[in-house]
């Protein structure tokens, strides 16, 4: 029910106000123009130049959500009536705040209310329901006393602060007390189901109530990827967990997170109390934390690439002295000291800013200038999403609307208001690039090896370059390309050309200078365009230095630079010392996907993209500088592209049920973030662990949906229709060509049917076709399969469907029979031709006595043995199946160690091959006993000639 108070007569706004608002946004003129009758008495009631207080906001809340008889509405009427209520809050807000009649603070604060007491109410709406069909949460507590157990909504970010902002989403976390089940009893029409799947279903009410977008619009875009473990994981987290999580697995930046963190409404004392007690010590430490400043830096370097990739100036929040630069130095401050001074533990920035003031920590210029800045980008921020209610920090590109926007804000031009912007983020630079320096001094050692002079330095350069590079390097100083650069451009230059000098001849006892030249100057055409990066050459003389060898060794490593080059920054920093194990991937993509907002799929490829290349160049440069085996290098790559499929499988799950609502699993009960009902299959390389550079992902999709139920949402679709489109998302995400390439080409063709079966089967469907019509070959190919990640029950259910299938009896005739006549099938058509064979090559892959060979054997050693021997299904990888094989007698340890050895040695080799840009043909003669030994084993073992006397 849309309430109508009684008046005389309707508010009427001047002439001059609706100019305002017309001026200041699009959508709330429109909603004025629509709704006219509705915004005079909305206004008449609630006038412009009136505050509200948080009780009027509970009574419209109440008052929106009543039928026509003045009770409770249903949920259709509820959350129809909460978006009404939005657009006349918003049109409010948007013409006080063009008007000038409400303070920041004010605003921000009315919207932090609204926001919560619309999360309270849909809180208690959806408990109410829940527990007509489940009764109450319970758990027993210490004394063994049974406990109504609550769940507390931890408001984070802006929301936490209450700094909200005109088009803001809101940041929550749901915890709740401890494990439990309900104290529902069939015998009065309810039944028991335990606490985890009550809290989740009390979280989805909530977010359906507030972020669904209806023909109403949405009240609140509500985000929760801030949970511990991120998207895929429990929407709901008990005390004990969380407490665990805090403990082993809590990162720094998510203290930056907790920080702000602020329980909406009321919950027990005991409950918050308990609460305070995990948060405090997680986010706080009683002496200055040293111990930060690291993660400090490297949070302050992230936000440093992003500026360089992104070269943002219309974006007055991610862009260089934004108001993400702000709220970095008064966060990194209340880090690091805030355990001692509790005047810092403050969650607001303006409050937060007055507290390091008169701690003495900020200057008064610094603190004067800190707080005019995050005052005017908070106004200039409202003013740019109240255009058209958009989720947006970007400035304008209509002139119209530059126009508009300046005029809003008081300035007579739109240049006017840039050069007061500009002024600003001058501010803001010069303390955040004090924070936390770390600043690089070029390494002294070799000074004896070369002249101070430049001039000197250039001409040594010239006498150690043959005549080829010395011309191509003229050509690149004479180019249109070069001349035509900006004079900022050209500056940059010739500021990285002495570091590009010096490192060059720092390397020339290795004679590596001719080699890396022409790469370099590919590089160099690739980024002068974007000077940005020039100036990161100069700044990083060091890691200059230690490009060299790079593009000497790796012709692969050059390209990738050049086509891609914001990579560089990370190759500068030479992270490649450290290749992160999977956790470690796992926690920097999620800290990239935090910064992209959740309906933005073109940055979200652009950060999967990304993060992937940026690591597999990471193993590469590792590789090149020989600092790890190949199992490791592998191993590096396989869990790189683990992570992206987690990441993208979560990401599209969530897109998916926003526009969809949740699927209904095999058991009847609606899926879950945590589990999904849908699993990633590996097969291949993937599955054998096994990635080289530009493996492709050989893939099978899996789900435990019911195929014919429809889902949750007001625009329900089948199961089946949202398992095929999660898997088309999934697709999209991965193999779509973007101006930052494919995050990985994916391969469909081993699932059940090949091309013509269906994208996503069943496991049931999946297990039928398996024992019933799959070939030998499509048996073969399940050995080097795993699940990579997905629903749980999935994925357990896949592995008891391979270790069945590939423990079914076969003789070992036919087991030999079925594997040589796929090997000769696969080397006719794959491997090396007659002339070339003449002519002395091997295909270190696909020949007799390559790769394949030894794979086969591990393959057949399964099939043939798993019966007898079920333990050797327990792999996939062919390194741990010989070494099974070894263990279990099947053959002698010698001859599987022989095998593992060839096998290294070939993959190692077929990886060098990949980064030098050269194909796996090679010379014969190099390869003598390795061949000779795969081919005697191949052999004896499967009691016939090799392949390639066959």
């Amino acid at each position: 029910m849309f309430p109508a108070t009684p008046i005389a007569s309707d508010y009427q706004p001047t002439a001059a106000q609706l100019q305002v608002l017309q001026t200041a946004s699009e959508f709330a003129y429109q909603i004025w123009e629509s709704r006219t009758i509705s915004c005079q008495t909305f206004l008449r009631s609630y006038p412009l130049n009136q505050t509200l207080t948080r009780q009027q906001i509970d009574d419209l809340i109440q008052d929106y959500t009543l039928d026509d008889n003045y009770q409770l509405a249903d949920e259709a009427q509820v959350m129809s009536g909460l978006r009404h209520l939005r657009m006349l809050l918003m049109m409010r807000w948007i013409w006080q705040d063009a008007l000038g009649v409400i303070k920041l603070e004010q605003l921000t604060d009315e919207l932090s209310e609204f926001a919560d007491g619309c999360i309270l109410f849909a809180k208690d709406y959806t408990y109410q329901h829940l527990i007509t069909k489940y009764g109450q949460p319970t758990f027993i507590d210490v004394k063994g006393k049974r406990q109504i157990d609550d769940m507390a909504i931890m408001a984070m970010g802006k929301l936490g602060a209450h700094e909200l902002n005109l088009s803001s989403d809101i940041d929550l976390i749901f915890v709740h007390q401890a494990r439990g089940e309900t104290d529902g009893d069939k015998s009065k029409g309810t039944r028991s189901i335990d606490n985890k799947r009550f809290m989740t279903r009390l979280g989805q009410g909530i977010i359906k109530l507030l972020d669904n977008c209806t023909a109403d619009g949405f009240v609140f875009r509500v985000d929760m990827r801030l949970r511990p473990w991120g998207d895929g994981s429990d929407l709901a987290i008990h005390l004990s967990a969380l407490e665990k999580y805090f403990t082993q697995h809590g990162r720094a930046w998510e203290r930056f997170a907790w920080l702000k963190a602020r329980v909406v409404g009321q919950i027990t004392p005991v409950f918050y109390s308990e609460l305070q007690a995990l948060i405090k010590p997680f986010v706080f430490r009683y002496y200055v934390d040293y111990s930060a400043f690291s993660a400090l830096r490297e949070m302050k370097s992230l936000i440093q690439n992003q500026v360089a990739q992104r070269e943002d100036l219309d974006n007055i929040k991610l862009g260089a002295g934004g108001i993400r630069d702000i709220e970095f130095v008064v966060q990194a401050y209340q880090l690091i000291y805030g355990g001692r001074y509790p005047q810092l533990q403050v969650k607001a920035c303006l409050q937060a800013l007055q507290a390091l003031y008169e701690l003495n920590y900020l200057e008064r210029i610094t603190y004067e200038q800190l707080q005019a800045a995050y005052r005017f980008l908070r106004r200039l921020e409202h003013a740019i999403q109240a255009i058209n209610d958009q989720q947006t920090q970007r400035l304008p590109h209509d002139p119209h609307w530059q126009h508009n926007l300046a005029m809003t804000l008081g300035f007579e031009d739109w240049n006017g208001l840039l050069t007061k912007l500009n002024d600003h983020r001058h501010n803001v630079n010069v303390p955040f690039e004090r924070m936390v320096t770390e600043r690089q001094v070029p390494a002294q050692e070799d000074t004896t090896l070369e002249p101070a002079d430049i001039n000197e330095q250039i001409a040594q350069l010239d006498a150690i370059l043959n005549e080829e590079n010395r011309a191509q390097l003229q050509r690149f100083w004479d180019s249109k390309m070069v001349t035509n650069l900006s004079d900022e451009a050209r500056a940059r230059l010739n500021a990285a050309y002495p570091v590009i000098v010096h490192a060059l001849l720092a390397h020339q006892e290795q004679h590596l200078a001719n080699t890396a030249l022409p790469r370099l100057i590919t590089l160099l055409e690739a980024i002068c365009r974007r000077s940005i990066y020039l100036v990161m050459l100069a700044e990083n003389p060091n890691a200059t230095t230690a490009l060299i060898p790079m593009l000497s060794a790796s012709p692969w490593i050059a390209n990738e630079l050049a086509r891609y080059p914001v990579l560089l920054d990370s190759f500068l920093q030479q992270r490649y010392r450290h290749l992160p194990d999977k956790p470690e991937l796992r926690d920097i993509l999620r800290q990239r996907l935090l910064r992209v907002e959740p309906d933005d799929e073109e940055e979200l490829l652009s950060v999967l993209r990304l993060f992937k290349k940026n690591q597999v160049l990471a193993v590469a440069a590792s590789d090149v500088l020989a600092e790890r085996p190949i199992m490791k290098v592998s191993d590096s790559l396989t869990y790189i592209a683990a992570v992206v499929l987690e990441a993208a499988l979560e990401r599209a799950f969530a897109e998916l049920v926003k526009r969809y609502g949740y699927p209904i699993a095999q058991d009847g009960d609606p899926v879950t973030e945590a589990d999904c009902g849908f699993a990633i299959i590996g097969y291949g390389k993937l599955g054998g662990l096994e990635l080289s550079y530009s493996s492709d992902l050989d893939l099978v999709f899996l789900h435990k949906i019911k195929e014919q139920g429809m889902t949750t949402g007001e625009n329900s679709v089948s199961g089946m229709k949202f398992a095929a489109r999660l898997a088309q998302k999934l697709m999209t995400y991965l193999n779509t060509q973007t101006r930052d390439g494919r995050a990985y080409e994916v391969d469909m063709r081993l699932r059940p049917s090949g091309n013509a079966g269906m994208m996503v089967v069943s496991c049931h469907a999946f297990e039928t076709y398996q024992l019933d019509k799959a070939w030998s070959w499509e048996h073969q190919a399940l050995v080097r399969a795993r699940a990579i990640c997905g629903d749980k029950r999935v994925t357990a259910r896949f592995h008891d469907i391979r270790r069945t299938v590939l423990s079914l009896p076969r003789t070992l005739d036919e087991v030999r029979v079925e594997v040589t006549a796929m090997r000769i099938k696969m080397q006719k058509h794959l491997g090396t031709s007659r002339k070339d064979q003449r002519a002395g090559k091997f295909h270190l892959k696909q020949d007799a006595g390559g790769i394949i060979d030894i794979e086969f054997l591990a393959q057949f050693a399964v099939l043939a043995y798993s019966h007898e021997y079920p333990s050797l299904t327990k792999w996939s990888d062919n390194v741990r199946i010989f070494e099974e094989v070894a263990q279990l007698g099947i053959w002698e340890e010698e001859v599987c160690q022989n095998l593992t050895d060839a096998y290294l040695r070939i993959r190692a080799a077929t990886h060098q091959l990949a980064l030098a840009e050269q194909s796996s043909s090679v010379d014969e003669s190099l390869w003598v006993e390795t061949r000779a030994l795969v081919q005697n084993q191949w052999q004896h073992l499967m009691g016939v000639t090799s392949t390639e006397e066959k």
